[in-house]
C-alpha cells in the first residue's frame, strides 16, 4: 500500500509538471492585453459644471460622469417658450377671423379718412384758387397738395384694411402662422433635449482611465471630457509566423497566460488577412524583421483581471489536430 501511494504521489508530479503549455504541438503566440476605450464626449458646448470620476474610478452603467453648466440653455429656453405662446395666439386669432366689432371700427375709419380726404380736395383747391388771385403763397400751395396726398393714401390703407377683415384671413396666412407655431415647438423640443445632454452619462461599466478636463473649463461641442475602458471587452493581439497561419481557424479556443502566470480562455476572432513586419516593440532586431500575421483573441474577463497593456502568451492547439 505504501508503495502504490508512492507511485501514485509520484504521477501527480509528473501530470502537474506537463502542462500543455509545454505541448510541443502548441502554437504560441505573444502580443499585448487590450480593452475597449469609450470617449465620453459632450454633445452641448459651455462651462464644465463639473467632473464626478478621477482616473482609476469604478464606473457603473448610466452613473453621471460629468455636467455641463445648462443656464445658457434655460434662457433660451424661457425665450423659446415665450415666442412659442406668441405663436400661439397669433393662429388663434387668425383661425377666429374678424370680430364684428373690429368690422365696425375699420368701416368708421374709412369714413374718417374720406371726409379727410375731401378737406384735403377742399383746402387744395381754395390754396389754387389763391394762387390765381395773387394772394397765396407756394409754400401754401404745396403743403395742401402734401395733405392732400397723406390723405389719399390714408384712406387706401383704410380700405385695404377693412377688405381684408370682411375677407377674413386667406389660408396661407393661417398656414404661416400654424408654421410658425410648429417651429416654436421644434425649437423649444431641441432645447429640451440639449438640457438633458448636459448631464453625460456613463455607456459601460468599466474603469476610468482619462480624465481629460476639470470643472470651470469651457468646452465645445464634441469635446471628450472622460475615458472609460471597459475591461469586459478585453483581447489579446499577438502575433504568429506564416508556417503556423494555416494552423488556425476562427473561433478556436486559446489559453492566454500573462507574465505572472494568470490564465484566460479565450478565443481567436481575428486574423489577419495580410502579413506584415512584428511591431517594433518587439524587443529584438532579428524577431522585428519577421513578418507575421496578426491575431486578436477575445478574452474572458468579466472580472476585468486582465490590463490593457500587459504582455501575455496564447497557446493555441492546431485546427483538426494539424502537427
Amino acid at each position: 500500500m505504501i508503495r502504490k501511494a508512492a507511485w501514485a504521489t509520484v504521477l501527480l508530479l509528473a501530470l502537474a509538471a506537463c502542462s500543455p503549455k509545454d505541448d510541443p504541438s502548441l502554437i504560441v503566440a505573444s502580443g499585448h492585453v487590450e480593452a475597449t476605450d469609450v470617449r465620453i464626449s459632450t454633445k452641448v458646448g459651455g462651462i464644465v459644471k463639473s467632473i464626478a470620476v478621477r482616473e482609476g474610478d469604478a464606473v457603473a452603467v448610466v452613473q453621471e460622469v460629468a455636467r455641463i453648466d445648462p443656464v445658457d440653455i434655460n434662457l433660451a429656453l424661457e425665450t423659446a417658450r415665450a415666442d412659442r405662446d406668441s405663436a400661439a395666439a397669433e393662429l388663434r386669432l387668425r383661425l377666429a377671423g374678424a370680430r364684428e366689432e373690429d368690422i365696425a371700427e375699420a368701416e368708421a375709419q374709412v369714413r374718417r379718412a374720406e371726409a379727410d380726404l375731401d378737406a384735403a380736395h377742399k383746402d387744395l383747391e381754395r390754396m389754387q384758387g389763391l394762387m390765381e388771385a395773387g394772394s397765396g403763397t407756394v409754400k401754401g400751395r404745396d403743403d395742401a397738395r402734401t395733405w392732400r396726398d397723406l390723405a389719399t393714401a390714408g384712406l387706401d390703407a383704410a380700405r385695404d384694411r377693412l377688405r381684408k377683415l370682411r375677407a377674413g384671413n386667406r389660408p396661407e396666412e393661417i398656414d404661416a402662422a400654424r408654421a410658425r407655431l410648429g417651429a416654436a415647438d421644434a425649437r423649444i423640443a431641441q432645447l429640451q433635449q440639449q438640457a438633458v445632454d448636459t448631464i453625460l452619462k456613463c455607456p459601460v461599466s468599466g474603469i476610468a482611465t482619462e480624465r481629460l478636463v476639470e470643472a470651470g473649463e469651457l468646452v465645445s461641442p464634441g469635446a471628450v471630457l472622460v475615458v472609460i475602458t471597459n475591461l469586459a471587452d478585453a483581447w489579446l493581439t499577438a502575433y504568429i509566423g506564416e508556417p503556423d497561419v494555416g494552423r488556425i481557424r476562427l473561433g478556436q479556443e486559446a489559453d492566454v497566460t500573462t507574465d505572472d502566470g494568470q490564465t484566460r480562455k479565450g478565443r481567436i476572432t481575428f486574423v489577419s488577412p495580410k502579413a506584415e513586419f512584428t511591431p517594433k516593440n518587439v524587443q529584438t532586431r532579428d524577431e522585428r524583421i519577421k513578418l507575421v500575421y496578426r491575431l486578436r483573441i477575445s478574452l474572458d474577463n468579466a472580472d476585468g483581471l486582465f490590463k490593457p497593456g500587459m504582455p501575455a502568451e496564447a497557446h493555441i492547439r492546431p485546427a483538426g489536430g494539424q502537427p
